[in-house]
């Protein structure tokens, strides 16, 4: 009689694919979770992962062969050879958009699962183990970014990308649930909380009652969600401080006729960072630098031109990104960004930004009241607020749920990772119920 090998036990883990970053989390038998540790050129032993993928072809032997980076990786591999690379951004801005089907990418035709499950498989081989020895949790927002988001086809395209990517069928949970999941480890008595998870493209809100010792120890009273977050902040620093400096607001001329404003689009698409590396085309150049021969400050227009041929984007964004951070801390901050002849260096003060960000804020506050009308709970019923992401740094966002809530009920933690925490631990009691 021939005794078959036992097979390995899957290792547990719970996948936070994001717009923005990218976590994962082990978790063992027993509910101890560790995020895996990614290692970049500028940033070593990250718990997050830009969700970034840059693709080129490289010669091996007789044939040409698509090569990949990811994160803070693929930033570099584009900056070395922009011309002759192709940068992937923000791609799960796309899942639930029906319009978007496939692209081309060199000779090959690749669907967005493609790209996904590519720079999924990096991003395992990053953690050190393979999608195929991992059972897994994976999250998806309350719902998806875009005006024409169907919610549904992004939730068939997430679970798809996974399995091309290696791994054994997916289990799907709403993010805000694996937040909220995160959080139910410090209850010690059953509790309503209300979940706030911030991302990049997205904010959820889950109102959901825990037992710690109950079965169910979870249910999802209601939900709520709205496709503006951290991304969007960026954009209105960017549209109020930035695109002026870079000509939005100049005119040009056509054939010595009436002034006319230069087109909007190019600073739609400089306020979206995954637009931006989109720009350096020829095409779009060619038109800027056309435009800029009779526009009324023809030198803020040679200044975009500069800020895209230089593929200077990152840098512009990470001092936008740091702008935005300061004013979480302080009443105001100077952004600052110089290159070539363009110097911005302006004063913003939170008021300012507060200001500009007031229609985001109140979008914001909408759907927190639609997570608590769908349950028909007060705002007495909801115990203790759990809010994660960067975006829950913001004051006048924290403000939204202190001033409903109170400051007592409204707590934090492991803001950039405590999804993926909370989606291993889900892992962990789903394989433990099977």
């Amino acid at each position: 009689m021939t005794t078959q090998p036992l097979k390995a036990p899957k290792i547990r883990v719970g996948i936070d694919f994001g717009t923005t970053n990218s976590v994962v989390v082990i978790a063992d038998e027993q509910g101890n979770t560790q995020p895996a540790i990614f290692n970049f050129i500028d940033s070593p032993s990250s718990e997050t992962c830009r969700t970034l993928l840059c693709l080129w072809m490289d010669q091996e032997g007789n044939r040409r062969v698509l090569q990949d980076a990811i994160g803070l990786d693929a930033i570099e591999a584009y900056l070395d050879d922009p011309a002759e690379s192709r940068l992937i951004m923000s791609m799960k801005t796309y899942l639930a958009q029906g319009s978007f089907r496939e692209t081309r990418v060199f000779a090959s035709t690749m669907t967005l699962q493609n790209l996904i499950a590519r720079f999924l498989r990096s991003l395992m081989d990053k953690a050190g183990i393979t999608p195929e020895q991992v059972s897994t949790t994976i999250g998806r927002p309350v719902r998806f970014a875009g005006e024409l988001a169907d919610d549904d086809l992004g939730v068939k395209r997430l679970k798809e990308s996974f399995v091309e990517a290696g791994f054994a069928e997916p289990n799907v949970v709403l993010e805000p649930e694996g937040a909220g999941w995160r959080f139910m480890q410090r209850l010690d008595a059953p509790a309503t909380v209300l979940v706030g998870d911030f991302g990049g493209g997205t904010s959820d809100f889950s109102v959901m009652r825990f037992d710690p010792h109950g079965t169910p120890r979870t249910v999802t009273l209601g939900h709520s969600g709205v496709g503006i977050a951290g991304d969007q902040f960026d954009f209105r620093i960017i549209d109020n401080v930035v695109a002026p400096a870079l000509g939005r607001d100049t005119t040009y001329r056509v054939m010595g006729g009436q002034p006319l404003p230069v087109p909007i689009e190019w600073y739609a698409s400089l306020g979206r960072w995954h637009r931006l590396s989109l720009m350096r085309t020829p095409q779009t150049l060619r038109s800027i630098a056309d435009v800029a021969k009779t526009a009324s400050d023809p030198q803020k227009l040679r200044n975009l031109l500069r800020l895209i041929e230089d593929q200077e984007g990152q840098n512009l964004y990470r001092a936008i990104g740091q702008a935005k951070s300061d004013l979480s801390r302080h009443d105001s901050t100077v952004l600052k960004f110089n290159h070539r002849d363009l110097k911005i260096e302006q004063t913003i003060t939170r008021a300012d930004f507060e200001s500009w960000i007031k229609p985001d804020l109140e979008k914001l506050a909408a759907a927190i009241d639609d997570a608590l009308n769908a349950t028909g709970l007060g705002i007495d019923d909801i115990d203790h607020v759990f809010l994660t992401g960067g975006t829950s740094f913001v004051p006048a966002v924290r403000k939204l749920f202190t001033d409903r809530f109170g400051e007592s009920r409204v707590d934090g933690g492991s803001e950039f990772v405590s999804v993926a925490e909370g989606l291993a631990l889900i892992e962990v009691e789903a394989r433990a119920s099977a």
